[in-house]
């Protein structure tokens, strides 16, 4: 999404994943800094289509990823973590399931770019707005909400609280670190957020989930960023149901 307004821990691995040749070897050396104090910054699950779009354009109430954006999310609504997350006893499993699981497993603390938080735009007009998930949103974590505009904290159910940083990214990743207590921190998103963080040289590992659709137009991902020369390698790619799981981490 646009963001104008805005445990220590081994990498849990089972099921389909453990047949993947050298997956865990490799997603494990993409978490090798687990039993170290400082945290990672890391982009987990975060699908862009082939022509590299983050988003569709359009983005409002009534469509947050963008229009045409819920065909990047096809890799994860299907799985059973996203189905369980809406109260069913169903959904696949597999990969792509897997991968999503990776995604809430062992962070400490999330930073978010307004939008992802919710459509309001500008000033804050009140209090209402709590978020896309309901009372009980799937972070269970303190959540750093990047914006110009001061708000209190707000305490939701499950462990979740929205902190709102108006001094920047850098603000916000020292106080998710502070907050992580030594976990990773995972930089959710939406798509200017990524890019600014990436600009400043502060991701440390991206899971891309590249899905096979084309947008045509929306947020690019990495349009006009190069990515050699800030450092970054392929790791690893896996073949999932509907999606292709690419880690790109930064060389030693």
């Amino acid at each position: 999404m646009d963001d104008e307004f805005e445990q220590a821990h081994p990498v849990r691995l089972d099921g389909p994943l453990t047949r993947v040749p050298g997956l865990a070897v490799a997603l494990n050396s993409l978490d090798q800094g687990a039993s170290n104090v400082v945290s990672k910054l890391r982009v987990q699950s975060f699908a862009i289509s082939i022509d590299g779009y983050g988003a569709g354009p359009s983005q409002d109430l009534e469509h947050p990823l963008g229009v045409n954006g819920p065909e990047l999310m096809e890799c994860f609504f299907h799985t059973r973590v996203w189905r369980r997350m809406h109260g069913h006893g169903d959904g696949e499993t597999g990969i792509d399931n897997d991968m999503a699981e990776l995604g809430f497993t062992g962070f400490g603390a999330w930073i978010l770019g307004r939008n992802m938080f919710g459509p309001v735009r500008g000033p804050w007009p009140d209090d209402s707005w709590k978020g896309w998930w309901g009372e009980e949103p799937p972070y269970h974590t303190p959540v750093f909400v990047l914006t110009h505009h001061p708000r209190p904290p707000l305490r939701m159910a499950g462990g979740t609280e929205f902190r709102f940083v108006t001094e920047g990214i850098h603000a916000a990743l020292e106080q998710a670190s502070v907050a992580a207590g030594g976990r990773d921190v995972r930089l959710g998103g939406g798509v200017s957020t990524i890019r600014q963080y990436l600009r400043a040289g502060l991701i440390d590992e991206l899971h891309l989930a590249i899905r096979p659709v084309l947008l045509g137009s929306g947020e690019h991902l990495l349009n006009g960023i190069d990515m050699r020369s800030l450092g970054y390698e392929c790791a690893k790619y896996v073949a999932g149901e509907r999606a292709t799981h690419v880690f790109l981490h930064k060389r030693p």
